[in-house]
């Protein structure tokens, strides 16, 4: 049975990389679009902020996730594996078809699914942490709207009587100040996610690592208290090779199908995504960073006019982030019930 929790430990780990590659499309669409950075490095400057963030920030998320959302007496191998199955299967849907969805909420959805295919609804600690998630979906991109919105309002004053050539040399380079903040606050929030769900499944398998040694013997976690260093670093490592590979398709569409950037819009949308994440992250609230970058996007474009915004566009991608926690849900389901078919523990 240790074999099949360090092959879960593995597949979480392989989540976390898809996530990060993904998502590379939210820390870097913006650089992209303007052309401050070529997408080669874009994608190398993105992954070292993403693991820069584990020198930054503490766990607070990785424990929400781990205990805020799931009864831990309901959480076995197969719930893990199956919400892991679910929120991977919703991730590479929406990547190939170019949708910048949530994969917090995938993995969050999975989870949820796969523990409810298993004991029904009362598998769910419905309360804080539900309300604050689910309310993040509508706040994180009114929120990052909101700052991008006012950020620009405020740099367009602020720069009125500045030569255009001089202003956009100089947002050229604090773009790459705002795009490092963005990825730092995407590493921070999103790789937490993946650490959580290790930190459920470990310390719902203590029983088995209890007692052993040497390499089995990290494995063995008795609280939600704390998060391993080897769980941190794994999981900050695997974003950060994914989003070095970076996800071409969302690219374009984050990058120049909503809206058209300039340098001095992608700062202040990346800016005020930054601060959002950030703020979240510290509060220990899991938000998806990519509907906090779109809301940002669509903040600062609109402050040029409301037709500089592609609204249809945009209305796709809130039915796909609609659509995320009870899709992701549903596959996670089947893939515990077809787990706990086969693998009886």
């Amino acid at each position: 049975m240790e074999y099949y929790v360090l092959l879960i430990v593995v597949v979480a780990l392989i989540f976390d990389f898809i996530n990060g590659f993904h998502d590379s499309a939210n820390s870097i669409a913006t650089i992209v679009g303007t052309r401050v950075l070529s997408p080669l490095a874009a994608v190398a400057w993105a992954a070292s902020f993403n693991f820069a963030a584990a020198f930054v920030v503490g766990t607070p998320v990785a424990k929400a996730v781990a205990a805020g959302f799931v009864d831990l007496a309901v959480v076995d191998q197969n719930v893990i594996f199956g919400g892991l199955i679910g929120a991977i299967v919703w991730n590479l849907i929406t990547w190939w078809f170019g949708i910048p969805s949530s994969s917090s909420h995938a993995l969050i959805g999975g989870y949820a699914g796969a523990a409810m295919a298993k004991a029904g609804v009362a598998a769910l600690t419905w309360g804080k942490k539900w309300i604050e998630t689910l309310s993040a979906i509508v706040l994180s991109p009114l929120g990052g709207a909101l700052v991008g919105f006012l950020l620009m309002a405020f740099v367009f004053n602020a720069f009125k009587n500045v030569r255009y050539a001089t202003s956009d040399r100089f947002f050229r380079v604090m773009q790459l100040a705002s795009s490092g903040a963005l990825s730092l606050a995407h590493g921070a929030n999103d790789a937490q996610k993946t650490m959580g769900i290790i930190l459920a499944l470990l310390v719902s398998s203590q029983a088995i690592f209890a007692g052993r040694e040497g390499f089995f013997g990290m494995f063995h976690v008795e609280s939600l208290d704390v998060v391993p260093l080897w769980v941190e670093l794994s999981a900050y490592t695997m974003i950060s090779l994914g989003t070095l590979f970076g996800g071409w398709r969302i690219v374009h569409t984050m990058g120049s199908r909503i809206t058209k950037l300039r340098p001095v819009g992608g700062f202040c949308a990346e800016t005020g995504g930054a601060v959002v994440i950030l703020l979240a992250s510290k509060l220990g609230i899991p938000i998806s960073t990519t509907h906090t970058i779109t809301g940002a996007i669509v903040g600062v474009g609109a402050t040029t006019r409301l037709r500089a915004v592609r609204w249809g566009l945009a209305s796709r991608i809130v039915w796909a982030w609609v659509v995320t926690i009870p899709a992701s849900a549903l596959m996670a389901a089947l893939s515990y019930k077809l787990l706990a078919a086969f693998v009886h523990l």
